[in-house]
């Protein structure tokens, strides 16, 4: 089937053919014919399969009839990034060059003044993330009333990135008389649930099965321990036919650490990742797309709809922590029919996102191996008892356990086991001199002539007990105390008392003055 079949016209058919298109992929062969009957849509299809093209070129036959009114886009797409953003606005500047139709690009880093003054002169379609386009609206140069065609890309990453309270927001803001056009690349139950909400009897169109990567991607798995990752990945960047590559990892940090690292080693890399400015961030992506960089170190911020022409190879420095950023990182090769290839590199202590990743696609990763670096495996990671180091793919051993020390006999009296321990004795030849029980006279124990603690019997006198302090002076309190510390002490002998507990106690002012008295 070709696209003259599909319904559109002549100029977005003319457009089409100067891109080098001449038949649509699944996804656009389904989607278009509905767009232009005014159906919602609930599109799913793996990354890379044309679902940008299937919603932009009906609507520019959707919109070819009417006129675009001050701060009233007539059509709204949300992004959930900037660059897809930027992406789906070159779509439209190439697919709709043959038609006078007018576009704005609403997302951050950029000018506010600049985009109001856009939005000022009319567009027809409004392309934006969703912060943007909400404090565009609260600063009053947008009015949302005369929107009829409403487009949500990418649903399953606004879900990711906590854009789902902002879009829900920006939907109560639009006419409830519309068109939906609902896209994602995977479709869990969270995202049904959303569609659900807002669509309005949509056509459901699903091509592929959720969450499955494009068989023209050849993927690899190799297990190394940590400190070899980034050795792995410059072999595999010096042997490998690489003509241009994506290097993802999971924290921004480790992007431009990384990028350091192989810029040092004489590799032509660039860094793109959510803290820089929107100006980098373009002139680096565009740098990339004409081949003046030939590797880009990125985050997750390049991980879904970017386009990237005969892109050759996918490298996953990191494990994605989610399991459906594996397939939307090794989707951005392998686009169109083309081959590519994808590497994932991780260490053993990553078993639980490994097989989370081969539970969603289900199938294993077949496994790579690198010359000249240490293999490791998955072999004794099970889910839900931790994680165990591993060296050479062999667990290690488990320490023997100590043996229990002995233990002297009950008999044995606690001061024969505090001399024994204490007393330095010399060795002699006698076997018994090695143990515990080894003779040593109590005489000669330094404890031997003190007394031992004495316990009170029912014959000794007790103490005389204390009267109440209740009306008597602390005169008379004092000797009463007195008269009690006269009695025997618990501690048996004056000798034995601490010295502090035998030192003076002075005397304070309020009790001369009541001797005084």
């Amino acid at each position: 089937m070709g696209f003259d079949e599909l319904g559109l016209s002549d100029n977005v058919l003319r457009a089409v053919g100067d891109a080098g298109y001449k038949h649509p992929t699944p996804i656009q062969e389904k989607a278009i014919p509905i767009v232009l009957m005014a159906r919602d849509v609930l599109g799913c299809a793996q990354t890379g399969t044309g679902k940008t093209a299937s919603f932009v070129l009906p609507i520019l036959d959707v919109l070819a009839s009417g006129r675009a009114r001050a701060r009233m886009p007539r059509c709204l797409i949300l992004e959930p990034t900037r660059e897809l953003a930027a992406q789906v606005a070159e779509n439209f500047e190439t697919y709709g060059k043959y038609q006078d139709l007018s576009m704005a690009l609403l997302i951050g880093g950029t000018s506010f003044d600049k985009q109001e003054a856009l939005l000022s002169r009319g567009v027809d379609v409004l392309i934006a993330t969703p912060g943007r386009l909400i404090d565009m609206f609260e600063r009053g140069g947008l009015i949302l009333a005369d929107t009829k065609i409403l487009v949500i890309d990418e649903a399953d990453r606004m879900m990711d990135m906590g854009f789902i309270p902002d879009v829900e927001r920006i939907v109560s803001m639009l006419p409830p008389i519309r068109q939906t056009l609902f896209f994602s690349a995977t479709m869990p139950p969270e995202i049904r649930r959303l569609a659900d909400k807002f669509l309005s009897n949509p056509k459901e169109i699903s091509v592929a099965p959720p969450s499955t990567p494009a068989a023209t991607v050849d993927q690899s798995l190799i297990v190394v321990p940590s400190r070899d990752k980034e050795k792995v990945l410059r072999h595999l960047l010096e042997n490998q036919p690489v003509k241009n590559a994506l290097i993802f990892c999971n924290r921004k940090r480790d992007v431009a650490s990384l990028e350091r690292s192989l810029n040092r080693a004489g590799m032509d890399t660039a860094a793109l990742h959510g803290d820089m400015s929107q100006p980098a961030r373009t002139e680096t992506l565009q740098k990339f797309r004409s081949d003046e960089v030939k590797i880009l170190v990125c985050s997750d911020v390049a991980a879904r709809g970017l386009d990237i022409q005969g892109l050759s190879h996918v490298f996953n420095y990191d494990v994605p922590q989610h399991a459906e950023d594996y397939i939307h990182r090794i989707g951005r090769t392998g686009r169109a029919g083309r081959p590519g290839r994808a590497f994932t590199i991780a260490t053993a202590s990553e078993g639980k996102e490994i097989a989370a990743i081969e539970k969603l696609i289900g199938k294993p990763i077949p496994r790579d191996a690198v010359e000249g670096s240490e293999p490791e495996d998955f072999s004794d990671w099970e889910e839900g008892k931790g994680r165990k180091r591993q060296r050479g793919g062999e667990s290690e051993k488990k320490k023997p356990a100590k043996k229990a020390e002995k233990v002297p006999a009950e008999s044995e009296s606690r001061e024969s086991k505090r001399e024994s321990d204490k007393t330095d004795t010399p060795k002699t030849d006698s076997p018994k001199a090695d143990s515990p029980k080894a003779d040593s006279p109590k005489a000669d124990s330094p404890k031997a002539d003190s007394p031992k603690r004495e316990r009170p019997t029912k014959d000794a006198p007790k103490t005389e007990a204390r009267k109440p302090r209740r009306g008597r002076s602390r005169s008379a309190e004092r000797e009463d105390d007195d008269a009690i510390s006269e009695g025997p002490t618990p501690f048996g002998d004056a000798e034995q008392v601490p010295a502090f507990l035998r030192r003076p106690v002075p005397k304070r002012k309020s009790d001369k003055q009541n001797e005084n008295v």
